[in-house]
This record gives structure tokens, C-alpha cells and sequence, in this order.
């Protein structure tokens, strides 16, 4: 991981506004906290300045690469956000208020909402509502991949990534090889410096 840090002073008005961009975020995240990432990206590293890319980017990939659920990042952007201010307590509080946000008003509406619409799966505006959602998640994701990707600022130079990234998504939606051998391609042609 990057060891490049900021140093921030963070008023309690500074936490709050974080736990309340998480809260809202929480009700954003229809295809998991990852597919806010952009926003958050937005929010913590360009509007505020409490990350920096690496960070951001490092969050991520530790979380993603680590077995438990991906919403991990979320804590580990908590626990930047928490270090950049100065103490470990700092880190402490940083994660709860990241997860706490993100976590409470999805888990409550999804759980609301879950038994609803089970007691009502056959509506019409049921079906309508989940067939629909399908574009809005992926784009989401699509915008959280281009964010993550043009980070380093190469564009075109990064052609074999691009190209390894487009085969990846074939394959996985073409054929029915499992994602860790896919995962398991992209090391090997990172280990040997392809991409």
C-alpha cells in the first residue's frame, strides 16, 4: 500500500457530515457499496481532499482482494480518512462512521423492502422494478471501472489493460469458467509484466 498521507484537522461537524454522505449513499447503493464508489471518490479525494487517489484506489483493491465481503473498502476508506486526521482513534471512529452509514438505512430498507416484495412478486411494477434496475446497477459499476482505471492518467497507453479487461468480461459472460480462473490469468500476465 501507497504510504503517502495528508494531515487533516476534522471537526465534529466534519464526522457528521461524513456519517450523513455515507447515510445517503447507503440509499444510492442498489448494486452494493461498490457501485457508489465514484461518488465516493468524489466526495472524499476531489471535493474534500481527505484522501488521496492512492488511498482511495489502495482501499479498494486491498478489500476486493481479501476474502469477506467487498464492502470492506468502505471501512478502510473510514480508517484513511481516520490516520489522515492524526490518531488511531481517529481510524477507530472514521471506520464506524463510514460502516455505520453505509450499512444501517440499506440494511433496514432491504429488509423492508424484501419482504414486500416477496409477498407481492407477482405485480406487475414488481417484476417491472427489478428488470429495470439491471442498467442503472451496471452503470454504476462501469462508471466505478472507469474512475479506478484512468487513475494513473495513461489512457491509451494502458492498451493491453483495456483489452485484457474487455477479453475478462467475455469470457465470463460467453462461457462458464469459474471467475478465479479468470482472476488467476490477469496475475499471471501481471506477474510477467504484460499488463
Amino acid at each position: 500500500m501507497n504510504a503517502e498521507t495528508i494531515h487533516l484537522t476534522l471537526s465534529w461537524h466534519d464526522w457528521l457530515n461524513l456519517f450523513a454522505h455515507y447515510l445517503m449513499l447507503s440509499l444510492m447503493s442498489l448494486g452494493g457499496a461498490i457501485s457508489t464508489t465514484s461518488e465516493m471518490h468524489r466526495f472524499l479525494v476531489e471535493q474534500h481532499g481527505w484522501l488521496t487517489q492512492a488511498q482511495f484506489n489502495d482501499s479498494i483493491a486491498l478489500a476486493q482482494a481479501a476474502p469477506g465481503p467487498n464492502v470492506l473498502f468502505v471501512a478502510l476508506m473510514g480508517w484513511h480518512v481516520g490516520m489522515n486526521a492524526g490518531s488511531t482513534t481517529a481510524a477507530f471512529l472514521g471506520v464506524a462512521v463510514t460502516m455505520v452509514g453505509i450499512l444501517l438505512p440499506s440494511t433496514i430498507f432491504t429488509y423492508q423492502v424484501a419482504q414486500w416484495g416477496h409477498r407481492n412478486r407477482e405485480l406487475r411494477a414488481v417484476r417491472a422494478f427489478k428488470q429495470g434496475m439491471a442498467p442503472v446497477v451496471i452503470a454504476m459499476l462501469l462508471s466505478t471501472a472507469w474512475i479506478l482505471a484512468s487513475s494513473a492518467g495513461r489512457g491509451v497507453a494502458d492498451w493491453p489493460l483495456w483489452v485484457l479487461a474487455l477479453a475478462s468480461c467475455l469470457v465470463m459472460w460467453r462461457t462458464r469458467l469459474h471467475l478465479l480462473w479468470v482472476l488467476g490469468a490477469g496475475a499471471l500476465l501481471g506477474a510477467f509484466g504484460v499488463v
